[in-house]
């Protein structure tokens, strides 16, 4: 990440618009620079973002956990639900309380949700989960697995998986207003989305970005 030319007031008023959700349009009428440029910043912002957010990544979580896949893109024709043509596949786990993780992934099976899994939660943690064929493998595993039957019921007294459902709604309402996210910049967005789910506290958001981007630039 190379230095900004942009004056420290500039980028902090950039910083202050991104928080608060704006686009990079507005927040360029509102800054008076380039659209392009509050572009490339916001860019900037999200790939600072997913770097802090992979070292996090490190950590394992533990006690309640729920697990799911979604789909993102726009609404085409074709095959819809899981595995729908052109919309990128995401895994994402939640502790309960707790923080989201993601991952964009290349299909819903088994044999790539259960590594990232493993990897991620802890042994004798509790994993909930939906009734797709794809977690039946945490059956034998070192996991305590709990399942929903959505064609029954949502939810039924802990056995839910409303808060990573949650997750989805939110980050699927916040990228709509984009109008299009190109895919190789996809991920930069989604982890935006994870970093603003776990740090829902908007003083909090923009002192980390602050203090991110002066790191950065020093």
């Amino acid at each position: 990440m190379r230095k900004s030319r942009l004056s420290q007031y500039k980028q902090m008023k950039l910083i202050e618009h991104f928080v608060s959700g704006s686009t990079a349009r507005c927040a360029a009428e509102l800054v008076g620079v380039n659209r392009k440029t509050a572009a490339y910043y916001y860019h900037r912002l999200r790939v600072i973002i997913s770097v802090h957010l992979e070292e996090e990544a490190r950590e394992f979580l533990d006690g309640e956990i729920e697990v799911d896949e979604s789909y993102f893109g726009g609404h085409r024709k074709g095959k819809r639900g899981r595995g729908a043509a052109d919309k990128v596949p995401v895994f994402g786990l939640l502790k309960r309380g707790g923080k989201v993780y993601t991952k964009v992934i290349p299909d819903a099976k088994s044999s790539t949700l259960m590594p990232i899994i493993q990897k991620k939660v802890k042994p004798d943690s509790i994993v909930y989960t939906d009734c797709w064929r794809g977690y039946n493998v945490l059956d034998i595993s070192e996991f305590k697995h709990y399942r929903i039957n959505h064609s029954k019921l949502f939810a039924h007294k802990h056995n839910h998986i409303n808060g990573i459902e949650n997750f989805w709604n939110q980050a699927k309402r916040h990228m709509r207003k984009f109008n299009g996210i190109p895919k190789q910049h996809f991920y930069y967005f989604l982890k935006e989305c994870e970093w603003r789910f776990n740090y829902s506290n908007p003083k909090q958001q923009l002192s980390m970005l602050k203090q991110w981007v002066t790191k950065n630039n020093a």
